[in-house]
């Protein structure tokens, strides 16, 4: 691959990224140019200006992409109840399409003709930032130094950011504890000190959710108002997207909803173990699940759990801008058309659950359930044909069994 002239390097301002973008000046003597995402991360993004500038960035870009996150990511995972191996959220798998896509278009604005990332070699990062990269993009170039230097320990970093006179905060000389990835939708944390998997995560790991045996001693009851699928207000006051997910994570997190402890199946091989907090991605999925349950026909309702597993695992590998995710998508949406209503939940110590749902769009029938007279609703006598129609094959299968013994 011919040396690139300008890169546009997804930045977050931390040592590492820092040392990136250092490291690609030296290495390749090209232009650099920032991209700092906020995604709802919950860190003050100026610093990361300031330094770009102090190391030589021939251009910054930070942008606030809470709302087009929420939006157009994350509200349409949320549609498909998208969880990867019956757990996880996705939290780090949905907002890596986002960056890679404004990171193509940066290159495209300013000329560049490579785009870099600081993802490791061994996680499923890297994946998902050069599949989505290249799906928008086939020409471009992509640099992920994990995979190409030399700096293969936390003091040949700390050395080469001191020969380049990388500023390094005290704090970050020794090795953090566990790795951590945030966003409006989750904190994800990894490595060090939770790589055994016998051993309980300690509780300083936890950032965005209370112990559940701390959490208030009284329930709380939120109310959780949908249009065609997506969520639309809390408590009868209508919010944007990325609104409505920062105030689920309060109400969530207060109440310790959303831990998980989960060891994966990464795309590149491995397990690795995770902590992921969600709080309100938890009260989210309750909720839609929830209106879905009195506004979805039994047989959509069906065949949307059956996709869901291969929804859910085409973005945790990086495949949200194929095509079979977007047809997976078309039939996704096109079953939300009548998911409108609200939903009550109920959350207490952790747990999070339904304990109400109405909708003008309901096919739900009092006159049909009852259990007292329902004036002609419903003839309980067709029962018996229904019954006799499905019994027919198996009666058939039985006698034919019976008769070869």
């Amino acid at each position: 691959m011919p040396s690139p002239k300008k890169v546009v390097l997804a930045y977050s301002g931390g040592l590492d990224t820092s040392i990136i973008l250092k490291w690609l000046m030296t290495e390749y003597g090209c232009e650099v140019v920032t991209f700092t995402a906020d995604l709802g991360q919950g860190e003050e993004l100026e610093p990361a200006r300031k330094k770009a500038e102090l190391m030589g960035a021939s251009d910054i870009y930070i942008e606030d992409l809470r709302e087009e996150f929420v939006r157009d990511f994350v509200f349409p995972m949320f549609r498909a109840n998208a969880l990867y191996e019956g757990l996880y959220l996705l939290g780090t798998s949905i907002a890596r399409p986002l960056i890679s896509k404004r990171l193509v278009e940066i290159a495209a604005e300013t000329g560049a003709d490579a785009v870099a990332h600081g993802a490791t070699g061994k996680g499923n990062d890297q994946v998902r930032f050069e599949l989505a990269a290249y799906a928008l993009n086939p020409d471009i170039k992509v640099i992920a130094p994990w995979r190409e230097w030399d700096l293969s320990s936390r003091t040949k970093l700390i050395d080469f950011a001191e020969k380049h006179q990388i500023q390094i905060a005290t704090d970050k000389r020794g090795e953090a504890p566990f790795s951590v990835d945030a966003n409006l939708l989750h904190t994800s944390s990894e490595g060090k000190v939770l790589e055994d998997p016998a051993v309980d995560a300690p509780d300083y790991v936890y950032q965005r959710t209370v112990d559940p045996e701390n959490a208030p001693d009284t329930p709380q009851y939120v109310e959780v108002g949908f249009e065609r699928g997506d969520a639309v207000s809390i408590d009868g006051e209508t919010m944007s997207p990325a609104a409505i997910l920062t105030k689920l994570n309060e109400i969530g997190g207060a109440h310790g909803c959303g831990r998980l402890d989960l060891v994966e199946g990464r795309f590149v091989g491995m397990k690795s173990r995770g902590i992921y907090e969600t709080p309100g991605g938890t009260l989210l999925l309750e909720a839609h699940r929830g209106i879905e349950q009195i506004t979805l026909d039994r047989g959509q309702a069906h065949l949307k759990d059956e996709l869901m597993p291969r929804y859910a695992e085409l973005i945790y590998n990086g495949f949200w801008f194929s095509p079979e995710r977007e047809m997976l998508q078309a039939a996704i949406d096109h079953s939300q058309a009548h998911v409108t209503g609200t939903v009550r939940l109920k959350l207490y110590k952790g747990s999070v659950r339904t304990v109400g749902r109405w909708s003008d769009h309901s096919l739900y029938s009092e006159a049909h359930v009852t259990f007292e007279d329902d004036a002609g609703a419903y003839d309980q006598k067709d029962a018996a044909g229904f019954i006799q129609l499905n019994a027919l094959r198996l009666k058939l299968l039985a006698a034919r069994d019976r008769r070869l013994k």
